[in-house]
This record gives C-alpha cells, sequence and structure tokens, in this order.
C-alpha cells in the first residue's frame, strides 16, 4: 500500500479499547482497519468505519447468503445490489424500479419521526435512480393491540407514514398489517416504494471521470440521526430510549422539492452519478459513488452546509440528516446544476471532486482529517458464515398432533362441541371471532388516513383486494404490487414459511390478472450472533431462494433487519416479500369482491388437514404450535399459470386467494366490497379435499396452500373449467353468489351485517 501522509489531530476523542467497543468494532475488525490503513485510525475514522462496517450498512452477516438469491431475468436492467433499487423493463421504453426498506428500530423509539423518514428514505432510493416515485406500499408489525405501547406505536407509525407519503403527493396504496405479542416493543416498519422512468432516464451512482465536481443537494447538515446504522446494528434495550439522536428528522415538502430538482438535474444531461445520503450519510455517498467508478473522491466539510454550530467532522461525516444527495456533475455543467437547484430553493454546494487513485479523502479547510481506501469502506468489509442451531422450540411444535383437538365446527345438531354433533352457533361464533381479530380484520382505520388517490392513478383501493393497482399514467397498462408475510409459519418452520410468503405475494400480484416482474424483500430477524437465529436466517434465504426460482422471479433487491430483539426475547423471524407485476390492458383487472347474483363460486385448489401455525388454532386453541401448511410449488405454478390465462379470456368476475382464516373468512372478504355494499353467497360445499376424513374445522379454517376462490358468469363456466383442466389444477363448484346472507353449507348461517360489523369494527373499538 502506498504510504499517506499523517492525519491531523485536533482535540480529538483518544481511541481507547472501551471506544472501540463502543462503536461496535471487534479487536479483529480493529486490527484489519490498521492493516488497510498503515497506522492507527484517529476518531473521525473510527467512526467512519463503525458505520460502513455495521450489518446495517455492509451486510456482514448476511451477505454471502444473500449471494445465493436468484437475480438473473431477461428484463432486469439493473440487478440487487448494483444500485440503490433495482429496476426491470416492463416494454414501451418505460422501466420499474422499487425496493423494500426497514425502519424498525427508529420506529420502536420515536415512532412518528421513525416511520416518515423511512418512508422519505425509501423514496430517495427510487428517485435517485431517476424514476418518479408513483405509489407506496408499507409492511407493518405490532404487539397485541390490547396492550397501551401497541397502541401508541401504531398510532405514531401510522400518521409518520399518512404525514410524509401525503406531504410528498404520493399515494400509499395497499401493505398488510399484523399484530402478536412477538413484535411488543419491537414493531417492523417496512416501506417498499415503486416508481417509473423511460429507459433513457435511468441514473447510477457512480463517482466517474477525474476531476468532475461533487456536488452536495438538498437540506442542511445537523446531528439528528447521529449513528443511525450502527444503533439499527444491536438489539433493542430497555435504554433504547437514549437512542433518540439516532432517529432523524425528516421534512416531506423539502423532499418534494428535492425530488423534483433531482428528476430535473437528471435529465439534464450534467450528472454522470447521484446518490442518496441515506444510512451513514455523507459518508455511505462519497465512499460508494467512488467504489463503484474505481475512483477516489474528496471532500471539503468546511463548504458543507449546517444548521448547527460547532460541528466536528465526526458528526459531519456520521450525521444521517434527511432531503440530501451527492450529485458527481459533468465538469463545465456546473451552472446547470446550481441553477436548478436554485430555483428549487435547495442548496447546491461544490464540495469537492472525484480525483485519481482509491482513497476518499476527507478536508477540513487545509486539514487532512480522513483518508481511506473507499472500496475497503463500501465493499471489502469483515464477511461471516456464524454458527447455526436449530431452534429448541422446533421439536416441541413439530410434536403437536392436530387429532388431539376438539372440533370447533361440525353440523348443527344436539351434541357437545367436539363429537360428531356440535352446537349449532358455533362455527358461526368461530367465524365472527376471526373476523375479529386484528391481523384478519378490516385495516381501514389505517388506510383511511393515508392519501391514496393523489395523482389519480390509483385503481384498487387498498384494503379491498389481494393487491394494489396502480394505472402507468397516459396508457392502458396498470403496475400491481403486493406485500406478505406469515411471521408464525415462519417461527414453525422459516423455510416453508418464507416459500409461503413468496407464493403469497406472487399470487396476490396474480389474482388482479397481472403477470409478476420482480422480487423485493426486508429480512427482520434477531440477533445473528445467535446460532439459533442464524440456522432460522439461512432456512429462509433458501426458502425464498427455491420459491423465485420455481416461479422464474428474479429477487432484485431489498433490505436485512437483524437485532429485532426487545427486552422480552426475539420477534417471530419475517422475511417481508415485496412482488411487482405489470397488468398489460387494465379492462382485464379482476376484483376480490363477488360482482353479479347468480355468479358460480368456485374453490380451485386441495384442502387438507392442515392447521398447524393458523389463525385458528391461535385464536380458539391458544396454540403456536404444529407445521404449518406444506407448499407444493409445482402446484403453486400450475395455479398462477391458470390464473393468468384466464384472465386473458375474461373468464373470471372475482378472484381472491385463501390465506389467514381459510376458506370461511375468504367468502366473508368476497362478501364485503365497500361498506353498506355487499353481496351474499350461498355455499353448499367445502370443495375439493386432498384428503380422507379432513377435519370440518379444517375445511372451513385451515390455511392449505395453493387455493383461491373465484366467481365465473354461468355461461362462462365450461371454458373456465377447460383451463384448471388444461394446467391440472383440482377444482369445485362450491355454491352462488347472491342473497343477503353468508351460508356456509350446514356450518355458517350470518347475516351480511353482523360479518361486516365484526371485520370493520376490530381495529377502531380497539384503538378508541
Amino acid at each position: 500500500m502506498t504510504e499517506t501522509k499523517p492525519i491531523m489531530k485536533y482535540h480529538e476523542p483518544a481511541i481507547t479499547s472501551e471506544r472501540i467497543r463502543a462503536h461496535g468494532v471487534t479487536s479483529e475488525e480493529y486490527e484489519h482497519i490498521k492493516k488497510i490503513l498503515g497506522r492507527e485510525p484517529n476518531f473521525t475514522e473510527l467512526g467512519i468505519f463503525s458505520v460502513m462496517w455495521s450489518e446495517h450498512c455492509s451486510y456482514k452477516n448476511s451477505r454471502a447468503l444473500l449471494k445465493t438469491f436468484p437475480k438473473d431475468g431477461k428484463a432486469v436492467m439493473v440487478k440487487a445490489g448494483e444500485e440503490n433499487a433495482g429496476c426491470v423493463d416492463i416494454g414501451d421504453n418505460l422501466a420499474v424500479v422499487f425496493k423494500m426498506e426497514s425502519h424498525n428500530h427508529p420506529s420502536a423509539v420515536e415512532p412518528f419521526q421513525g416511520a416518515a423518514t423511512g418512508l422519505g428514505g425509501i423514496l430517495r432510493d427510487i428517485f435517485t435512480m431517476g424514476a418518479r416515485p408513483i405509489f407506496n406500499l408499507n409492511s407493518l408489525r405490532f404487539g397485541n393491540l390490547d396492550s397501551p405501547q401497541s397502541k401508541h406505536l401504531l398510532k405514531g407509525v401510522v400518521a409518520g407514514v399518512a404525514h410524509y407519503g401525503n406531504c410528498i403527493g404520493v399515494p400509499t396504496v395497499g401493505g398488510e398489517i399484523y399484530f402478536d405479542s412477538s413484535y411488543e416493543g419491537n414493531p417492523l416498519v417496512n416501506v417498499m416504494s415503486v416508481g417509473i422512468l423511460k429507459h433513457e432516464e435511468l441514473a447510477k451512482g457512480a463517482a466517474k471521470g477525474i476531476g468532475n465536481p461533487v456536488y452536495y443537494v438538498g437540506a442542511d447538515t445537523g446531528r439528528d440521526g447521529l449513528g443511525g446504522a450502527a444503533f439499527a446494528s444491536r438489539e433493542l434495550t430497555e435504554e433504547s430510549q437514549e437512542d433518540r439522536p439516532a432517529v432523524q428528522v425528516g421534512d416531506p415538502f423539502k423532499e418534494k422539492l428535492l425530488l423534483e430538482a433531482c428528476l430535473e438535474v437528471i435529465k439534464s444531461g450534467a450528472v454522470v452519478g447521484i446518490q442518496d445520503m441515506g444510512a451513514a450519510g455523507l459518508t455511505c455517498s462519497t465512499c460508494e459513488t467512488a467504489s463503484r467508478a474505481g475512483t477516489g473522491i474528496q471532500i471539503d466539510l468546511d463548504k458543507l452546509p449546517q444548521r448547527e454550530t460547532g460541528m466536528i467532522p465526526y458528526e459531519m461525516m456520521l450525521s444521517e440528516s434527511q432531503e440530501r444527495m451527492l450529485i458527481i456533475a459533468q465538469k463545465g455543467k456546473e451552472k446547470i446544476v446550481e441553477d436548478i437547484f436554485e430555483k428549487w430553493d435547495l442548496h447546491a454546494v461544490k464540495l469537492g471532486e472525484v480525483t485519481e487513485g482509491h482513497l476518499m479523502r476527507v478536508y477540513e479547510g487545509s486539514r487532512l482529517v480522513a483518508e481511506i481506501p473507499a472500496k475497503a469502506l463500501a465493499d471489502e468489509g469483515p464477511v461471516y458464515i456464524r454458527e447455526e442451531r436449530e431452534p429448541a422450540h422446533l421439536k416441541e411444535t413439530r410434536a403437536f398432533d392436530v387429532n388431539s383437538l376438539p372440533c370447533h365446527s361440525a353440523p348443527a345438531s344436539a351434541g357437545p362441541p367436539g363429537r360428531k354433533g356440535a352446537n349449532d352457533k358455533l362455527s358461526n361464533d368461530v367465524l365472527l371471532k376471526l373476523l375479529d381479530v386484528p391481523s384478519i380484520a378490516s385495516k381501514a382505520w389505517i388506510y383511511e388516513q393515508y392519501d391514496h388517490m393523489v395523482r389519480t392513478d390509483t385503481v384498487y383501493l387498498p384494503g379491498r383486494h389481494d393487491a394494489a393497482l396502480v394505472r402507468i399514467k397516459g396508457t392502458r397498462r396498470a403496475l400491481a404490487a403486493s406485500s406478505d408475510c406469515n411471521g408464525l409459519y415462519c417461527y414453525l418452520d422459516p423455510y416453508e414459511g418464507s416459500k409461503i410468503a413468496v407464493a403469497e405475494a406472487v399470487r396476490n400480484v396474480i389474482c388482479t390478472g397481472a403477470e409478476p416482474l420482480g422480487i423485493t424483500d426486508c429480512l427482520n430477524f434477531g440477533n445473528p450472533m445467535k446460532p439459533e437465529v442464524y440456522w432460522t436466517f439461512h432456512q429462509a434465504i433458501r426458502g425464498i431462494s427455491d420459491a423465485c426460482r420455481a416461479f422464474g422471479i428474479p429477487v432484485t433487491g431489498g433490505n436485512v433487519s437483524f437485532y429485532n430483539e426487545n427486552p422480552g426475547g426475539a420477534i417471530y423471524p419475517t422475511p417481508t416479500i415485496g412482488v411487482v407485476g405489470v397488468l398489460d390492458d387494465i379492462s382485464r383487472a379482476v376484483p376480490m369482491s363477488f360482482q353479479q347474483n347468480q355468479d358460480i363460486i368456485y374453490l380451485v385448489g386441495e384442502t387438507f388437514s392442515e392447521l398447524g401455525g393458523s389463525q385458528y388454532l391461535l385464536e380458539m386453541h391458544g396454540m403456536r404450535a404444529g407445521i404449518p401448511p406444506r407448499l407444493d410449488l409445482k402446484k403453486e405454478m400450475s395455479l398462477h399459470q391458470a390464473m393468468l390465462k384466464a384472465n386473458k379470456e375474461k373468464l373470471m368476475r372475482s378472484v381472491h386467494d385463501l390465506s389467514d382464516g381459510g376458506l370461511a373468512v375468504a367468502l366473508a372478504e368476497c362478501c364485503m366490497s365497500e361498506p353498506g355494499k355487499n353481496t351474499g353467497a350461498q355455499i353448499t360445499s367445502l370443495g375439493k379435499m386432498g384428503e380422507q376424513n379432513v377435519r370440518t374445522d379444517a375445511a372451513l379454517f385451515g390455511e392449505s396452500q395453493s387455493r383461491a376462490v373465484m366467481s365465473v358468469a354461468p355461461e362462462n363456466t365450461a371454458k373456465f373449467e377447460e383451463v384448471l383442466k388444461q394446467f391440472s389444477v383440482p377444482f369445485q363448484k362450491i355454491g352462488v353468489v347472491g342473497g343477503e346472507r353468508l351460508k356456509i353449507a350446514d356450518f355458517v348461517d350470518l347475516s351480511l351485517e353482523k360479518v361486516e360489523q365484526a371485520y370493520r369494527n376490530a381495529i377502531p373499538k380497539r384503538m378508541a
């Protein structure tokens, strides 16, 4: 390594073993830092290494496994890990850019700002690529909704998402929300954004061109968010409230100006590279752009716009103040950049330039305060493969025998529950109780706080369909998107649960009629240093990879969030999956709810005696046990193909996949389109059984995979059945649309008013 000149010391704290540990740097990593530098780091450099080598920025405990994801696809324009977000061609010179990120720890200690800045950060990941964000989704997890803390966190997070999204003018159109004691005190706030660009507008984050000027654009730098990347790379404790300085403060109005200015300057041709200042702020944006280009970069912190006095280089480099970007401009086009940002009333300060070599140099005036190889920070951090051990709880949960339980659903009779005959109100009561479970019930209390109609392209309103659907402005085409993960499944079987997360998110998109393009993920797990957590994480990676390969869908990007452990223990493993698909003709969009009286209702797919991990087992028996439903990837793929073909031939009037709560809950949801406008159903059969002697409660409330409820106009049933037979998909006519009640054979007979009341009031009454 070439010799570097000494780094100026300027009243910095001494580097001690305690200070090294406080920065989350191990003794082995510190020795490696000294070897890279050829000397001891100073305080600023230690801070820089600590954030860039944190799990949040470097993926040091996950990178080796993430490489096993399938990333190639004929339409993929930017692969996972290459840039800020994935990019997929959708034809007609258009491409879609999308990604999912987490802001879990900040939201736990400051829910409003944690959620707001999480949304702001994912939006910047999209428009830094040159894409205009057109909609957002969120995937949220909270503790039991009867808990005061969970109510506080839910109110704050929803208000934060609503505030930022509504103010910046990007609709929040979908997602999913679960409530479980596993997430008590450690909520999951996963946000996803989707944008559109023309091929020629695609921007990259590389500092190319020796001598090209480096511009700092956007808002001032303050001390907010200091150490945020490191904060996100450790467990929450009782003292985590003291980490409020690590939670950023967002300004959506400033971000709106930044969005418009960045898109304009990218189109001007004056930009060589552009990078969001997200986690690790100025540190991350400088070293990553230089590393991607194989160049050096130098900046002068004396020129940095600051909103606080007395900031030292350590603070300026690690600050995670929001609404900021780094731009590498074309030399000679400086005025174009400066004029555009002046028009939008934003800073555009020439902070430095691209240099020869490979070093990131940071000056404070004439003083050199940091000098580090850029690639060592961005791409050559430590990579670990941790010890693995299967969690002990799986031995007990796998031993659960469903036949040991009484059946809470049976035909009307005078006999006691659990015998061949059961109380005639029992199945009604079970369904109403499940519809009252916040994880299943209507989320209108939440999504009605979001502006989901801004930009006027939202086709499917949130909460009423399996996936969001948003028109591509000026065309007949639309994008569909869904996010999904059942954490309880993953707790009981992380491999199978992760396969199911992919399958259901894909299935939801296909239910609208759209063909899936790609997958993004947000992998939420506990402490990877614990062998049981790392084993679980590895199994989840395997499940996602196998499902994506079976469906031929690439992983285009995502995020890993470790250390999701509160003082009470670890969260459920929650590998959230986001899927985006394209619908070529919006006239073929298929709704979820029943549409016309006398339409024929089909149950497609087979039902098994599978109650492990079900909401029925949890709510009616208080058990988190058993083996979750098995997912046959070939059968799932056949269902996808059949639905897509039936859609192209316009054979389906409605489609709804079966998931939490099984057939009975799905039928109830199909009966409810919007408040006060409901359509009943008369069900005479529980569908095709995949085995003999399937329990009645499993047939009604079990969550067997690869199933959907579809309604078909009577004149189209023959053609519809031909399509299903072509792909060897099992099916059965189970009833007809119509009436003012939901009747399911001899088991359920409820007025739609009672069904709707249970479903729509569950969350509002708990939040009152």
